[in-house]
């Protein structure tokens, strides 16, 4: 049975936080294949450097958190100064996968009238070397007018001058418009699809609007993908696809770029 494996739509990832396979077994093949992430996403970086990047997805509960979580943590345990930044305001999950206190986050840096913002007091450590934590803090009423602000772009300028790279967990693009608002200003947007679940029409609606919002595509990574169908014999939960709407003969990439 894959890891990870969960009934579709629940709040299992908000209450109990993300799975980190990356921590609890660094070396299995899953924790593997996060690795592979990142290797794909330096590959990206060649001509244009990656300091801001984004995790999303066009519905609830594909699998952005964990993936978000767990590439972060292979990019710390490859010696980079990471930030985890949990910007789904709405559907908060990273205090929880790190088990930390949600008093205080990013909701508050941005609604804060202060004219600095002090990283050391907000940033938490997540118990993974080289990996700092904010978290989402109170759920405010009004989280789309928050992370497309520009004092919420100024914030992440702010963050990428202190560390080496920082990772946000965005809002799913279809669910809300809190992703389209911020995702110009990144370096990169990672779309995670979940097999069986994302509509090809839902994961299409999306490209168009990010695209359509001028951020910049590095690629998807397929997510709960069955041993049946990964193709690599581990038998695990997650795996990589290439493309939407495109016909299995034309997959070959482990992490691609979407193709038009």
């Amino acid at each position: 049975m894959p890891l990870f494996k969960k009934k579709r739509g629940t709040d299992e990832t908000i209450k109990n936080g993300a799975k980190l396979i990356t921590v609890a077994k660094p070396k299995s093949p899953v924790a593997e294949q996060f690795r592979t992430v990142r290797t794909n996403i330096n590959f990206m970086a060649v001509d244009h450097d990656i300091k801001s990047l984004a995790f999303t997805s066009a519905n609830i509960s594909e699998g952005k958190s964990t993936v978000a979580a767990n590439v972060a943590v292979t990019y710390a345990q490859a010696g980079r100064k990471v930030l985890l930044v949990d910007a789904d305001l709405r559907r908060p999950t990273v205090h929880s996968t790190f088990n930390l206190s949600n008093h205080v986050g990013l909701s508050t840096v941005i609604s804060s009238t202060a004219k600095e913002v002090d990283l050391d007091s907000v940033a938490q450590e997540s118990g993974v070397d080289n990996l700092y934590v904010l978290t989402a803090g109170p759920m405010p009423p009004n989280p789309a007018e928050l992370i497309g602000s520009k004092r919420m772009r100024d914030f992440v300028k702010l963050t990428e001058e202190r560390y080496d790279l920082v990772i946000i967990d965005l809002a799913p693009v279809l669910e809300v418009s809190d992703t389209q608002e911020l995702a110009s200003h990144l370096d990169g947007v990672v779309l995670v699809v979940r097999q069986g679940k994302t509509q090809k029409m839902a994961i299409k609606r999306a490209v168009e609007m990010l695209e359509f919002a001028k951020a910049r595509i590095l690629g998807y990574v397929m997510n709960d993908v069955s041993s049946d169908n990964a193709g690599y014999g581990y038998g695990y939960g997650y795996g990589y696809g290439y493309g939407y709407g495109e016909e299995d003969t034309k997959k070959k990439g482990l992490f691609s770029k979407f193709r038009k």
